[in-house]
């Protein structure tokens, strides 16, 4: 017998009406305030077989519910524990007023950051990792709602360190790699912070516009070009408001309060940010099966490339992916990955691995764009 997905219901315009028998079956409802729609209670037995994760339920309704209902009841965290949404730079960063730089200690993302460091990064007590788990599971659902929306192969990441600055011709090289993909109908995505990661959604944002309208947004940004620099966040603000973002061009970046000093970058579309580093980690390195441009880093990169390199070894999504290493110089002499995993395939030691250097973003479109023609 194969079992039936529950239909989930994240808002209340897609409440579903009863059955011919009255009644309400195989629903899981999302943070859903029913006190709105006083209503939808009803006497008897509406509700079977469904899951409310934290609603608000008044007593008509809690009244109704039958044999395998269950109740997720609401959670007091600074956070939504059953966010049915991703973030975005404007939810994450609510409170934040760009003419106030010290306004930023006050912002959504900072007092959530500041409660996970207050409550411990591996917390103890059962109802905060609890908490924190169900709102990462929240945020997992969300983003598969999200993701359905591509074709897999069309989702791409970039891998990078988070250390290079707006001003750096790197930056700039990433950003017009994005932008050149997400015209072309790729979903980048990246660790949502800054740096490297930065740069890949600053590139989808100005997808749509010319390279000169993209130079003079990021000589905006280079106003602050690290994230310890002051303006750093409302330089990002400047520019979107000079350039709004084309509504069919998305980005998704993947951030975490574990590096939660890290802020993430507002450039990102669609944020799915997670208190669970590892989890986060591997949810990147899985989505992008269109590839992985990877761009200079430190320890964290190279994590990113052995990581990547086992899961197209043995295929574990179907398939390998292309894995291209933007900088000869970098992945050849100054960290050499690249001929160590080279001679490693030769010897029959990883296999599958679809290997390649690019010293141009044209070098690194055409690596992605080729896979799969």
């Amino acid at each position: 017998m194969i079992l039936q997905p529950y239909k989930e219901i994240e808002n209340l315009n897609s409440l579903p009406s009863p059955d011919n028998k009255g009644r309400v079956h195989h629903y899981v409802f999302q943070n859903i305030d029913f006190t709105l729609v006083p209503e939808y209670a009803a006497s008897g037995e509406v509700f079977r077989d469904c899951c409310f994760l934290g609603c608000r339920l008044p007593q008509e309704i809690q009244a109704t519910l039958g044999p395998g209902c269950m109740v997720f009841p609401q959670l007091e965290f600074i956070y939504n524990a059953f966010r049915s949404e991703l973030y975005d730079g404007k939810s994450l960063y609510q409170g934040f007023d760009p003419d106030r730089e010290e306004s930023f200690d006050a912002c959504y993302d900072t007092r959530v950051y500041k409660d996970y460091i207050k409550r411990g990064r591996e917390a103890r007590d059962i109802i905060d990792t609890l908490g924190r788990s169900m709102h990462d599971h929240s945020i997992g659902d969300a983003m598969h709602d999200f993701l359905s929306r591509y074709d897999e192969k069309s989702i791409v990441a970039v891998m990078g360190g988070h250390a290079v600055k707006r001003s750096d011709p790197s930056f700039r090289d990433v950003a017009i790699i994005s932008k050149a993909l997400t015209e072309q109908g790729k979903l980048m995505c990246s660790g949502g912070g800054p740096g490297a990661m930065e740069a890949t959604h600053f590139g989808a944002w100005m997808a749509g516009r010319t390279i000169g309208q993209m130079d003079d947004a990021l000589s905006i940004l280079s106003a602050a070009p690290t994230f310890r620099d002051r303006g750093w966040l409302s330089t990002a603000f400047a520019v979107q408001s000079k350039y709004p973002r084309r509504e069919e061009y998305r980005s998704l970046g993947i951030p975490t309060w574990f590096y939660g000093h890290e802020p993430a970058t507002p450039f990102a579309s669609d944020i799915a940010k997670y208190f669970q580093n590892s989890v986060r980690e591997d949810i990147l390195l899985t989505i992008a099966k269109g590839g992985i441009i990877y761009s200079p880093g430190a320890a964290g990169t190279l994590q990113e490339i052995f990581q990547d390199a086992a899961q197209n070894h043995y295929e574990t999504f179907g398939y390998a992916s292309p894995m291209v290493f933007l900088g000869r110089q970098f992945f050849t002499v100054e960290v050499p990955v690249y001929p160590f995993l080279d001679n490693l395939m030769q010897r029959g030691l990883y296999n599958n691995l679809l290997l390649s250097l690019a010293d141009t973003p044209e070098e690194a479109v055409d690596a992605i764009t080729s896979f799969g023609r």
